[in-house]
């Protein structure tokens, strides 16, 4: 069993990119740890809890494992970037959530792999599945599997296809001579560092989620600090503007897999300020966009109606700034004010 077979068995399980690296720790645990000692994780306890010593070693996840086969699904679709859509009545949703939840389609493609592997390996041998609610450092995997550099935006870049990935490992006790690492490419390039509205990357120092727009309309379960709220934009979930500025995205691939397919691509804010929590479920259900819960998704429709400043917004806004719901309420008190001024 080689890489280049792993590799073909890869492109047959639907995915574009594919390598091995050892299974063993990497010289990035190191920078993890000091990454999360200085609070760059804010309140994402799953990456500071005792979780964050098992991303040390991948044997933590499987005692008998010897290689990391790191596996590549393209997501990017045909529609516009963030960057080239200007519409103030509208939300925008991060590309990577406009289709089926992800963990659900890499798993998958990551069974199909896992059954051609034993169909070609001529002997048993253990495994274990991870997406990226297993507590590994799959970035860092996936550039010594050769998949690509982390970039200065801390994303996957590889250099034909861009960093429109989604990540997902195969941990195997087979022993399979490792790809080697590319070189870092992005060189002088700083134009993620400029294009970021709340400066959440940091030179030298990588990303500081306490102000990245992904964290605050997704991860964060409470107020969102005021100072940064105008950076937020239009964003009502995530955001993909360290990647669509990317100089390595500028001919990267599109997908016509039709499970990234957007179900709701840019909906109207003021729509969105009007759905029932079951409603919201309904129409989110199966894509990572649940995972904002409901509160936290008016809270950050609140928000982008306050930077669009429009008058229209004045009567949602006074509906939301009624809400039972404190966090909900503050926001759109705070979103009120801006169309004041």
């Amino acid at each position: 069993m080689t890489a280049d077979h792993i590799r073909e068995l890869a492109r047959r399980s639907g995915f574009e990119l594919a390598g091995v690296a050892a299974a063993v720790p990497t010289a990035d645990r190191t920078r993890y740890h000091e990454w999360v000692a200085a609070g760059r994780a804010g309140k994402m306890g799953y990456l500071t809890d005792r979780r964050a010593a098992v991303r040390d070693d991948p044997r933590h996840l499987l005692a008998s494992a010897r290689s990391v086969i790191c596996a590549a699904k393209l997501y990017q679709t045909p529609w516009p970037h963030s960057t080239r859509f200007h519409d103030a009545e509208c939300a925008w949703i991060s590309r990577y959530a406009w289709g089926e939840d992800y963990h659900g389609v890499m798993r998958s493609g990551l069974e199909r792999l896992e059954g051609l592997i034993r169909e070609s390996a001529g002997a048993p041998f253990e495994s274990r599945i991870c997406v990226d609610t297993a507590p590994l450092l799959e970035r860092s995997f996936a550039r010594l599997a050769g998949l690509g550099w982390i970039g200065r935006n801390t994303c996957l870049i590889n250099q034909q296809q861009g960093s429109w990935f989604f990540l997902g490992e195969l941990l195997v006790s087979l022993e399979i001579a490792p790809d080697a690492p590319p070189p870092d490419r992005c060189g002088s390039c700083m134009r993620c560092v400029e294009a970021c509205p709340t400066g959440a990357i940091v030179p030298g120092e990588g990303l500081d989620a306490t102000r990245c727009i992904s964290y605050f309309t997704i991860e964060l379960r409470r107020a969102i600090p005021e100072e940064q709220r105008a950076g937020i934009g239009a964003h009502v979930f995530g955001c993909d503007i360290c990647q669509d500025v990317c100089p390595w995205n500028g001919r990267a691939l599109v997908t016509d897999d039709p499970a990234f397919a957007p179900r709701q691509f840019a909906p109207r804010l003021e729509d969105l300020a009007a759905i029932p929590e079951e409603e919201f479920r309904a129409m989110f259900r199966g894509t990572p966009l649940i995972r904002a819960r409901y509160s936290g998704f008016l809270r950050n429709v609140a928000v982008a109606m306050g930077n669009a400043r429009l008058a229209k917004f004045r009567a949602p806004l006074e509906k939301l700034a009624a809400s039972e719901d404190a966090v909900v309420a503050g926001h759109a008190h705070w979103a009120l004010m801006r169309l004041a001024r």
